[in-house]
This record gives C-alpha cells, sequence and structure tokens, in this order.
C-alpha cells in the first residue's frame, strides 16, 4: 500500500519553469524508485523522466537538457524541474514509484512489489 501524492504543476508562458513535486508513503523498509510520465488530450501516456534509489537518471529525447529529475530521500519525495517549457510540453503529469527493499529488509523486503501512480497535476504552457 503506497500512496502517492503530486503538486506543483500550472500554467506558464512558453520560456518558463515549473518543478511539479511527487511524495510518496508507504513501508520505511523499502526503497522507491521515482519517475514521471505526462499524457496530452488524445495522445497515449509516454514516459518522460525516471530515478532509481542509485540515482541513475533516464529522460525522453524531447526533455533532455531541459528537464532535471531530482529526489530527496529522507522525504521521498521525487521532484521534475521543467525549464525552457515548450507549448509541446502541456499535458497531465503522473508519478509513478515502483517499490524495491531495502539493503537490511530481508524479513518484509517481499511486500516492496507492485507499481503506484499519482492523481496527476496538470502543466499547461502557452
Amino acid at each position: 500500500q503506497v500512496q502517492l501524492v503530486e503538486s506543483g504543476g500550472g500554467s506558464v508562458q512558453a520560456g518558463g519553469s515549473l518543478r511539479p513535486s511527487c511524495a510518496a508513503s508507504g513501508y520505511s523498509f523499502c526503497t522507491y524508485d521515482m519517475s514521471w510520465y505526462r499524457q496530452a488530450p488524445g495522445k497515449e501516456r509516454e514516459f518522460v523522466s525516471g530515478i532509481d534509489s542509485a540515482g541513475a537518471r533516464s529522460y525522453v529525447d524531447s526533455v533532455k537538457g531541459r528537464f532535471t529529475i531530482s529526489q530527496d530521500s529522507a522525504k521521498n519525495t521525487a521532484y521534475l524541474e521543467m525549464n525552457s517549457l515548450k507549448p509541446e510540453d502541456t499535458a497531465m503529469y503522473y508519478c509513478k514509484t515502483v517499490p524495491r527493499p531495502a539493503g537490511a529488509a530481508v524479513l518484509m523486503g517481499h511486500l516492496c512489489k507492485g507499481d503506484y501512480w499519482g492523481q496527476g497535476t496538470q502543466v499547461t504552457v502557452s
């Protein structure tokens, strides 16, 4: 049972910036790989960026150099800093997390499984 709460979307003009966040709550003996997806009207949901517990980051080509994903492990919160926003970035942005067993979670680590989605936060660029 994991819950994600997203916030920080909004409306900006082209070239502006936003920094939505995604706060996860769940088992303390799990770590949480975090990722961001987005879905524009009439389009399929697409992967935007991801970060694992080791700090490895990945991005879809269209946002490389403009977006930066980061994670505050103490708060189990992921951020997506979006700079130089373009109208084509307009979409509902969704956070996803995949729990992983922490190193010492020998007895309870089997509960760190599945994948969970946030409620989404709207980003509009004009």
